[in-house]
């Protein structure tokens, strides 16, 4: 099992993903799980915005920001 912990560091929040990962001996994804978070800065409290089974979600999501900023979270509440 693998964990991997992506962080996207803002002006007002930072963006944390967790993603979980299990893989076969041939390399095959046998489970993935992706939490992903949003701090305020300053502070230490970690909200929880969303879960995702869809492999390679640190990648989109930080590309995503890039190019719209915050408002790729808006896309999330729909």
């Amino acid at each position: 099992m693998r964990q991997t912990i992506t962080r996207i560091k803002g002006l007002t929040v930072n963006v944390e993903v967790v993603e979980v990962s299990q893989s076969d001996k041939n390399g095959g994804i046998i489970c993935y799980f992706a939490s992903i978070y949003v701090q305020v800065r300053g502070s230490a409290e970690k909200r929880l915005v969303r879960r995702s089974r869809l492999p390679g979600t640190a990648a989109a999501l930080k590309a995503e920001i890039k190019r719209d900023g915050l408002r790729a979270f808006d896309r999330m509440k729909a």
